[in-house]
């Protein structure tokens, strides 16, 4: 298997050229400090010290060794336990990968340095600039990207920046001296980015672009970069920028070309779109298209839906929008109601119709529902071909759908999603996303790259309707690197037919295009670019107050009509025009635009964009109508299953309301993002300072109740991140609460949170009877409340499973049929029943009755929807499986989902690894699964299983073939304490096994 480490930019890896996510922080971190010292040995006090920034637990060199075994696994899959592996290699005390130039970018990049340096000095100039060219062409950003969290990190990674800085610079001088600015021309301007300040690095910018033909940006560099230097330092540029400020000065403006404008032409990309429509015509498929701004990955799209629509296939587009204002689920809004005429109740009705005055509470198995269908949609439209463009400005859902359908495409339907692979670099969501899509059989990747000489000559002779010279297509070639876009913004621009200079950016263009309009003219298109790119020209006339007419701007290639919509033909467009608005003004604009918004009435759609303008205007807007509108926007993200959309609107309409005084409204939102985070991944992903902020609002406006609820809230947030000391004093806190208080309810939640407390500390006896009082409170009052339904399942969920471990297993295995039935066709309550059940049945050793519990709960989630307890169930079915394989699979499992950082149950499921070993004859693995076990068990306090570690830890040593006399003695211990506990049903399994010891 052949593996790719890139460090030079964020931390990528690559297995057989699929990208897979990276692993956990703290692993992560591990990976890019050794990856940034490769061949050297970093010793394991110092990476404790840089990977917990000087304040590391006491365990943190046992954690270290985990990451390392976790690591070589990531790195080498299907690796043996505890076998060392090929690349993270232990030399002396510390650690080291050992990864070459086809591995890791970095020794890549190092090696072609050294091949540019060996070219130089042998007299071979060329050579030795394309050496450094691809070198530098390996660089993606900053070093480490993303890792950078501590001084002595950010120096390691530093240390690399300036390396790369350094090529830049020598290779600039080289390019320069030979005439061949462009094959440096991206390295420098990264370079740049990267070092704002860094003098030799934006001196052969500014040079290089120079010559280039670029003037117009050279001199742009020049100024920012003076501008810098005496805003930020209090100095002048040296003489290195000021020299290439005199070159780019005294270089001649570059031959302009005649030229006249005309579109709809499509040149090249005959090898991208002879793929595209084999995809077309041997559906199912799945292709990806990536490219810079203005490679034209939506014109070679325009061709495949054509060559789509000559064969019967129906295209339908979903585009997404830049900017925060952009409701959830945007492209799926719009492609969906194309297929679908009349909209069933449920999930689909709610994605994409209005639904103000029933917004329904945030549920995360609505989700699973809801990708179903679509799923379901696609399979029943017949041939379809779904273009999703712009993938890169995508929410989180549209993502995860897409991810969904692409794993489950259905046999005659084409998914393409395009996107861009710089400005902005792909993010931590889309990159999770095509990891996943990666792995699905039969994916296509495109890339667009620049057009050659000959197809720039082919789309300028398109466009002017004349045929240009050698010189002018030298020129705009290297002013543009290519791009399809630039191409056409420059040869329809009317100085090419005239000595003036070309502007070197479309911001130029843009700009250049926006003389001699007036003020009305400019303020359209202002508020046109804070809209979107797409504009309705009703709302734009609320805006501005009176009708302005478009057609000078249409003339200028400022804005299409489409239709009814007004469009800006790129986004590029849009966003130059956006950034010529200085920010005082672009308050105003949003606040204009939200008053407009509500005028023209508010609709599923509008409601997250007003929130966005009326968010974006600041101190202009009234807080309290700001955090309505956020609000609102959360409601209507949250029922379209857009739940990490509906976080952040709540946590911006608290902010807002907490900074205003406004505590009902705060506490609103705080009370529903609690619910948000809760229902999808359990309480610990809730930040205990929203929580703690949370229950002082609700005491401090006299809710007993809502109060009550959110400190349950934190401590079972504590509790199932096994933070045992708090989670304990604040189940004692409740427990009192509910002893002084008459509300049957605060009484519930006391004797709950004193229940599981026992539990944890192993006291079974005690939990059964203090869970058992709490489900007689709540027989007695039925009031509806939404984490009072959560509490309802995990109560009954805890007593059943609390019961067995007392003893009786048949009335612990009714209540959880009970509770089954009682589920429904509710996704969640199946998945926390079934999880019950599951872990239940592998405590007592049904394999049967697991597998059963598994697999109905994993069949009511399939899309993981619960990580919290879909973590559970998917170990569940593994231990059912008792086999090598599943072992390992659990144990992959754990590693990801339960380990960094720690979760409750750990030193269970730890302890059921080590039994799926024990079962598959691999005793070493069993031994280390077990010393996991009871590691965690020491070092969390949660101890309601430690009978069955004991148990296990008898059994090894029993299939080790050691002294009856000795397995006797470990299994009478995990007897004695079990009873003492009243742990009967642990107590009863080592009195069966005892039985069996001759």
């Amino acid at each position: 298997m052949a593996t790719s480490l890139w460090i030079l930019g964020p931390l990528r890896i690559w297995q057989d050229g699929v990208e897979i996510p990276i692993p956990p922080r703290h692993q992560a971190h591990l990976l890019a400090l050794l990856l940034a010292r490769p061949g050297r040995a970093t010793s394991i006090a110092e990476l404790v010290d840089l990977i917990w920034q000087h304040d590391p637990p006491v365990t943190a060199v046992n954690a270290l060794q985990r990451y390392v075994g976790a690591l070589r696994r990531v790195l080498q899959p299907g690796l043996p336990a505890r076998a060392a592996g090929s690349y993270l290699i232990r030399k002396g005390s510390g650690y080291l990968i050992e990864a070459g130039p086809e591995v890791l970018d970095l020794a890549a990049f190092r090696e072609l340095v050294g091949t540019a340096a060996a070219a130089l000095a042998g007299g071979e100039p060329d050579a030795a600039l394309d050496a450094y060219a691809r070198g530098l062409n390996l660089w993606h950003g900053p070093a480490g990207d993303g890792l950078r969290s501590d001084t002595a990190v950010a120096a390691i990674f530093a240390a690399l920046d300036r390396e790369f800085l350094d090529a830049c610079v020598a290779a600039a001088e080289i390019a320069g001296a030979l005439g061949r600015p462009e094959p440096v021309l991206p390295a420098l301007r990264l370079a740049a980015a990267m070092a704002p300040l860094h003098e030799p690095v934006h001196a052969g910018l500014i040079a290089t672009l120079g010559a280039s033909g670029q003037q117009s940006e050279a001199l742009s560099v020049f100024h920012a970069v003076r501008r810098r230097l005496v805003e930020e330092l209090g100095v002048e540029p040296g003489p290195a920028i000021r020299r290439a400020h005199r070159q780019v000065l005294a270089s001649p403006a570059p031959e302009p070309a005649p030229g006249a404008h005309a579109a709809g032409v499509f040149v090249g990309r005959a090898a991208e779109l002879a793929m595209l429509r084999r995809t077309v015509e041997s559906a199912p498929g799945l292709v990806l298209v990536e490219g810079e701004p203005g490679s034209g990955k939506t014109r070679l799209l325009e061709e495949m839906a054509s060559a789509a629509g000559q064969r019967g296939v129906r295209t339908v587009w979903g585009r997404c929008l830049d900017g925060a204002g952009t409701p959830s689920m945007w492209p799926w809004t719009q492609a969906l109601p194309v297929l679908v005429d009349d909209l069933p109740a449920g999930e689909l009705r709610r994605l994409v119709a209005s639904y103000d005055d029933d917004p329904a509470p945030p549920d995360q198995g609505r989700r699973s529902r809801l990708f179903d269908q679509v799923v379901a949609v696609f399979a029943a439209a017949g041939p379809v071909l779904l273009i999703l463009d712009d993938l890169q400005w995508a929410d989180v859902a549209s993502l995860e759908l897409f991810t969904h359908l692409a794993t489950r495409l259905p046999g005659r339907t084409v998914l393409v999603g395009a996107f861009r692979d710089r400005a902005p670099v792909p993010g931590s969501d889309l990159r999770r996303a095509l990891a996943s899509i990666e792995r699905v059989p039969g994916r296509r990747r495109i890339r667009l790259g620049p057009l050659t000489p000959a197809e720039v000559t082919d789309l300028l002779r398109a466009e002017t309707g004349e045929e240009p010279g050698a010189a002018v297509v030298r020129g705009i070639h290297a002013r543009t690197a290519g791009n399809p876009f630039f191409v056409r913004e420059l040869a329809r621009f009317p100085a090419v037919s005239g000595s003036a200079e070309v502007p070197a950016s479309v911001r130029d263009v843009v700009r250049d295009r926006m003389d001699g309009l007036d003020d009305q003219a400019r303020e359209l298109l202002q508020v046109a670019a804070f809209i979107g790119r797409d504009v309705d020209p009703a709302l734009l006339a609320g805006v501005l107050g009176v009708d302005v007419p478009v057609e000078p701007l249409t003339a200028r290639g400022l804005l299409d009509l489409a239709g009814d919509t007004l469009r800006f033909p790129h986004d590029l467009v849009r966003e130059a025009i956006a950034g010529t608005t200085p920010s005082p003004g672009a308050n105003h604009l949003h606040l204009r635009i939200a008053d407009a918004l509500e005028r023209t009435g508010p609709g599923s759609a509008a409601a997250e964009r007003l929130a966005h303008h009326l968010w974006s205007a600041g101190p202009l807007a009234d807080p309290a109508r700001t955090a309505a509108a956020l609000l609102r926007a959360a409601d209507q993200a949250a029922a379209k299953s857009a739940l990490e959309a509906a976080a952040r609107h709540l946590n911006s309409a608290a902010r807002v309301a907490r900074t205003a005084g406004l505590a009902e409204v705060e506490l609103a939102a705080l009370t529903r993002l609690t619910a948000v985070a809760g229902m999808s991944a359990g309480y610990h992903s809730s930040a205990p300072e929203m929580l703690r902020r949370a229950e002082h609002l609700a005491r401090v406006l006299g809710r007993e109740r809502e109060a009550t609820d959110l400190l349950f809230s934190r401590r079972a947030a504590h509790s199932q991140a096994v933070e045992l000391q708090v989670s304990g004093r604040l189940a004692g806190q409740l427990f009192e609460q509910g002893n002084a208080s008459a509300d049957p309810v605060v009484r519930a939640y006391g004797l709950h949170a004193w229940g599981i407390h026992q539990w944890d500390l192993g006291n079974v006896g005690e939990a059964v009877r203090h869970l058992n009082q709490m489900s007689r409170v709540i027989r007695d009052d039925r009031g509806a409340e939404p984490l009072r339904y959560d509490l309802r399942l995990m109560s009954a969920g805890m007593l059943a499973e609390t019961t067995a471990l007392h003893g009786d297993l048949p009335t612990a295995r009714a209540m959880l049929d009970a509770l089954a039935a009682e589920a429904g066709d509710d996704p969640y309550a199946i998945t926390v029943a079934a999880s019950f059940a599951a872990r239940t049945a592998a405590m007592a050793g049904d394999r049967s009755w697991a597998r059963a519990a598994a697999e109905r709960g994993i069949a009511a989630d399939p899309g993981f929807s619960y990580t919290f307890f879909g973590t559970y169930l998917r170990l569940a079915r593994c231990w059912a499986s008792a086999d090598a394989a599943a072992a390992a699979s659990a144990a992959k499992i754990i590693s990801e989902r339960l380990l960094d950082p720690p979760r409750s149950n750990l030193h269970t499921w730890y302890g059921l690894l080590a039994e799926m070993w024990l079962t598959a004859g691999r005793l070493d693995e069993a031994t280390a699964a077990l010393d996991r076990a009871e590691h965690f068990l020491e070092a969390h306090g949660q101890r309601y299983a430690e009978g069955l570690l004991l148990l296990l830890r008898a059994r090894l040593r029993h299939a080790r073939g050691e002294p009856a006399a000795t397995v006797r003695a470990a299994a009478e211990r995990a007897r004695a304490l079990s009873a003492e506990r009243e742990a009967h049903l642990f107590a009863r399994r080592a009195t069966e096994f005892l039985a069996t010891i001759k």
